[in-house]
């Protein structure tokens, strides 16, 4: 199942006009060439180790969703991440834990 969702947004002139021309000329629409480029971007981006940090590491701090995250950089990946934050919940637990009986 497909959905798609309208985004406007601002771009510098000349990407535009870039994406025109290569629309043109690859008989196609702006929003075709546009889409094609987002999806090669996300998804070399989402394999770079780099990439992938910033993603666990705003998931772990709970800025993105477990869903946005599998969305990102697939299944597997994503619960590798949640199977990391729920050990690193538990060991947070723990510690806590400790420090609250030394007390």
């Amino acid at each position: 199942m497909s959905s798609s969702t309208r985004v406007h947004f601002r771009a510098p002139e000349r990407l535009i006009e870039q994406a025109d021309a290569l629309a043109i000329a690859e008989d196609k629409n702006r929003t075709d060439v546009l889409v094609e480029a987002l999806r090669e971007y996300l998804a070399n981006a989402s394999d770079e180790e780099q990439v992938q940090q910033a993603i666990a590491n705003a998931y772990y701090e709970d800025r993105l969703e477990y869903e946005q995250v599998k969305a990102i950089v697939g299944v597997e990946t994503a619960q590798n991440f949640r199977v990391l934050k729920r050990q690193l919940t538990d060991d947070q637990l723990s510690e806590d834990l400790a420090v609250a009986l030394d007390e």
